[in-house]
């Protein structure tokens, strides 16, 4: 479902924030993503989601090699991937029914689809019963429910987080996890950006490690680090 292949990605002559990168995610595989601040993560993660181009190799998604995507292309891909944030990004001047609906709104779908598939949503989440409500009035966990749902609205086949539990608490965070892998369980392929090794050891997921731009664990053979082909 995802493939990198040899991808490196340099911002200038001085630095290389990803260096032959290679690995692939299964259609329903979770997994992490970690390294130290500036080991290239977010960097990964915006390749994915083609807010960013590689420098060398290819980056594949769902059988789409993004590199040569045309611009006009890119709208529909990011369609088929849903995006949690750490911050929520969730906007207060609509409601939590709203705010979930946003995606579907701007891809145009019937009014009439769009209360259904945001009850879906919610319910999946848990907050079904809160649709009306302002996100300012739920709490953080609830506020992070409420960007998963809208994430997972449109069903993308691939789920990026980054930094999804980072103001949780520890049972707050756990929540969010089993989430996460109830959606893999239905076959979405889910790729989790965290610095919090305790949970990752928690769960007992592989790990993708990154350090100064190299896949040092969790890849493909020739990087080092755990092998693993896809």
């Amino acid at each position: 479902m995802i493939e990198f292949r040899q991808v490196t990605k340099r911002y200038d002559s001085d630095h290389t924030a990803l260096a032959q990168v290679n690995f692939g995610l299964d259609r329903g595989e979770l997994a992490f993503l970690t390294g130290h601040s500036g080991a290239g993560k977010s960097t990964l993660l915006k390749l994915i989601m083609v807010m960013e181009r590689p420098s060398a190799g290819e980056v594949e998604v769902g059988g789409q090699v993004l590199n040569r995507l045309p611009r006009r292309q890119i709208p529909y891909i990011r369609r088929h991937i849903g995006v949690v944030f750490q911050n929520h990004q969730l906007l207060f001047d609509r409601t939590v029914f709203h705010n979930v609906a946003m995606p579907l709104e701007v891809m145009g779908v019937p009014a009439r689809d769009i209360g259904r598939r945001v009850r879906a949503a919610l319910d999946k989440v848990g907050l079904l019963s809160k649709e009306k409500m302002n996100p300012m009035q739920l709490s953080g966990g609830e506020q992070q429910r409420v960007g998963i749902a809208r994430a997972v609205v449109n069903k993308p086949p691939v789920l990026l987080a980054d930094e999804p539990t980072g103001n949780l608490d520890p049972q707050l965070s756990a929540d969010i996890m089993s989430l996460f892998a109830e959606f893999s369980q239905v076959g979405v392929t889910v790729l989790i950006a965290t610095h919090d090794v305790a949970l990752i050891n928690t769960l007992g997921r592989r790990t993708l490690t990154l350090d100064q731009g190299r896949l040092v664990a969790g890849g493909s053979p020739g990087i080092g680090g755990e092998s693993r082909h896809v």
